[in-house]
């Protein structure tokens, strides 16, 4: 223990000294938890829509008000015909098309029936089909209300309507940002963890100092626990400050367990930290470092369950994301955070980390060479 005590002193000394990575290790955290919910925003909004009306009716101009009005769109053209409306399109200062036949309002009145053309720019698929859901959404409910203007009280008894009520559970609200903190506080987690801890080893290399622990009588795991547990404080502290930055800016506050929560980071950490450490052993720059560390971490973001549900993922995909351990934090940090989960709901995830932690770290051990 004294070994391991001499190490930790010289390693948060080391850290404490290095005066660029204080805003790195609290800074970093602290404004991109701030930003980032604010902008990984689930709603499409500012759709520019362009009109071709050929009837220039009462109804048409009713309901091109109630689309710009809903907030989801603006209008970007107001034209005559078609091609007019599509040359926006390809100037990329339209998303949709909405085109208005001729006869419009007469038709509707006379044949209780009309179509309208909606066309979109797929380029981005995504606001292409919600632009499109949306516009359709707001014209569904024009339809209701000129049926309702249409129908005559007492002369017709009551239509037979089947009438859908909704709950939202854990996010009554359906607010984005109490879905997004928890993921994006699991992915800074992760960067403290497995980027600090990467660099750290590989720079002891570079500088020369490796060199002279190699000639200590300093066992490997004895290094390796030197090593770890600063950046595993590190870490329970960065997660410490989101837990106050989401309850200060979000008004966020954990519906389970923050004993459990505490209890899953502690050995998350371990498991990322170490996978770190394993980044290093391979790495002979702190460039290659960086660059490997990227590479997980760009699969941890995107194939992690952060902004798209793994469950929606092909097999394969779903398989890589099971190996990754950010989809079992990001899963217990929503589970208990939200839901209130408790310690049966996340054993398995609690395993499956562990287990996790026991790999990276005894693969860090067995590879790191001590040479004499």
């Amino acid at each position: 223990m004294r070994t391991v005590w001499i190490l930790l002193q010289k390693e948060f000394r080391q850290i404490f000294r290095n005066k660029a990575l204080y805003p790195l290790i609290f800074g970093m955290p602290v404004i991109q938890l701030i930003m980032l919910p604010l902008a990984a925003n689930y709603e499409i909004r500012n759709i520019s829509i362009a009109v071709v009306d050929h009837d220039h009716s009462t109804y048409s101009t009713k309901l091109i008000s109630k689309i710009t009005a809903s907030g989801y769109f603006k209008l970007s053209g107001y034209d005559q015909s078609f091609t007019q409306a599509f040359k926006l399109i390809e100037a990329d200062k339209a998303d949709l098309i909405l085109e208005f036949p001729a006869g419009f309002e007469k038709n509707l009145v006379r044949e209780n029936n009309q179509t309208l053309f909606i066309a979109a720019n797929a380029i981005n698929g995504v606001k292409a089909n919600l632009g499109a859901a949306y516009l359709a959404s707001i014209i569904r409910e024009f339809n209701n209300e000129v049926r309702l203007q249409w129908v005559q009280p007492g002369r017709y008894s009551p239509i037979p309507m089947v009438e859908i009520e909704t709950a939202n559970w854990y996010n009554p609200l359906m607010n984005y940002k109490i879905f997004m903190v928890p993921g994006i506080l699991g992915v800074l987690v992760t960067m403290i963890g497995a980027y600090l801890s990467a660099l750290n080893i590989v720079k002891e290399k570079e500088i020369g100092t490796i060199e002279q622990i190699n000639v200590t009588p300093i066992k490997k795991h004895h290094f390796i626990l030197g090593k770890m547990i600063p950046f595993w404080v590190l870490g329970n502290l960065v997660f410490t400050i989101g837990l106050l930055v989401a309850w200060l800016v979000y008004g966020i506050v954990p519906a389970g367990s923050i004993a459990l929560l505490y209890l899953y980071v502690c050995i998350y950490l371990i498991a990322v930290v170490g996978l770190g450490f394993l980044i290093s052993t391979y790495s002979e720059t702190q460039q290659q470092a960086m660059f490997v560390a990227f590479f997980f971490m760009m699969i941890f973001i995107l194939m992690g369950g952060l902004f798209t549900s793994t469950d929606s993922m092909p097999e394969w995909a779903r398989w890589i994301s099971r190996c990754t351990p950010i989809s079992y934090f990001i899963e217990v940090m929503r589970m208990v955070v939200l839901k209130g989960s408790g310690f049966k709901d996340v054993k398995m995830h609690i395993l499956v980390t562990l287990g996790f932690a026991v790999l990276f770290n005894t693969w860090a051990v067995l590879n790191y060479k001590k040479t004499t």
